[in-house]
């Protein structure tokens, strides 16, 4: 019979199933898959397709702000935009749907990696004020010129469509949600135990320090800040697809907040807390619509009582406390 594995040979596994990139991994795509066993309707379903796609949107959102310290309150904006130019790309000018949403989040990564050279020239309170008004002002574009977007009334989106082929139904839109998000995480994790992450942490302790050690601030955070917002148009393109309908409330100041709250709740520089904080505050405000009038009351003291307790996001402050076992 074989020897019962030693402590040492033991260690290996355990490692591999302790690290982020592998285990953490591994055991996000085993909650995706078991999910559906607990979804007992489309209705749930819907919620959690809407879970996965915050969570593609607040994956990035934290490296930005978790990683390399550069906060954003207005991401909103880069999520609509990526819903309407790809809706007005299929709807007014033809082009296929398979075509018009990469495009839409290359056309968005461009225009986030121009404004983001002189924007992130600009550091803390300065920095949220400008891209506050960077989402204002795409939020303005987007409810006056009604000729294009449909203005406050929003526009009607054409279904995905893949090799003639319409990807419609809550079950496959959950699956294509849960497909994406496991690739974000991945792409998420690989790029923070790359050097290119090592440099992001640096910038975020200290960016005097970094560029003495030369690394290139401007460059590390225009990299982040781009490949933050292209993550938002592509979460906001599949949103718009999925829902049919997009409307300019999906730029407002009030959903630039939403996003940068989920990524908090769950935990600054935590991919996982990004996820949970996504998942958490997704669901939260549909259990509480029983309540009705006390809704919001509940969901802000849901909100308070979460931070005492869990003063650095819930991911790493339970991660520390396990640790400390």
């Amino acid at each position: 019979m074989p020897a019962a594995a030693t402590g040492s040979e033991r260690a290996p596994a355990l490692r591999w199933f302790a690290r982020p990139r592998s285990g953490g991994t591994l055991l996000l795509a085993v909650i995706v898959l078991l999910v559906p066993v607990a979804l007992p309707n489309n209705y749930a379903y819907d919620v959690a397709t809407q879970v996965a796609l915050n969570a593609i949107v607040c994956v990035g959102l934290n490296l930005l702000i978790g990683y390399a310290g550069q906060i954003s309150l207005g991401h909103a904006g880069f999520f609509a935009l990526g819903g309407y130019a790809s809706a007005i790309a299929a709807s007014r000018w033809g082009v296929p749907v398979w075509l018009s949403l990469p495009a839409s989040c290359a056309a968005v990564g461009l225009l986030a990696y121009v404004l983001g050279r002189p924007t992130l020239r600009l550091k803390g309170h300065t920095l949220a004020m400008a891209t506050l008004g960077l989402g204002i002002i795409i939020s303005i574009a987007l409810t006056t010129e009604d000729r294009i977007t449909g203005g406050p009334d929003g526009m009607t989106v054409p279904p995905l469509v893949l090799f003639g082929w319409a990807v419609q139904g809550e079950r496959l839109w959950y699956w294509i949600g849960g497909g994406l998000l496991l690739a974000t995480v991945w792409l998420a994790l690989n790029l923070i135990d790359s050097p290119h992450g090592r440099a992001l942490r640096a910038l975020h302790g200290s960016e005097v320090a970094a560029q003495t050690l030369g690394i290139d601030a401007a460059r590390f955070k225009l990299q982040v800040f781009t490949l933050s917002a292209v993550l938002a148009a592509l979460a906001g393109a599949l949103t718009a697809h999925y829902a049919g309908f997009i409307t300019p409330a999906k730029a407002s100041f009030l959903h630039s907040v939403e996003l940068v709250i989920m990524v908090v709740f769950g935990g600054m520089a935590s991919v996982f807390g990004a996820v949970v904080g996504a998942a958490a505050l997704t669901v939260l405000p549909q259990v509480l619509t029983v309540l009705k009038d006390y809704e919001m009351m509940v969901f802000g003291a849901v909100l308070v009582f979460t931070m005492v307790v869990f003063p650095e996001g819930i991911v790493p402050t339970v991660a520390k406390w396990w640790g400390s076992r």
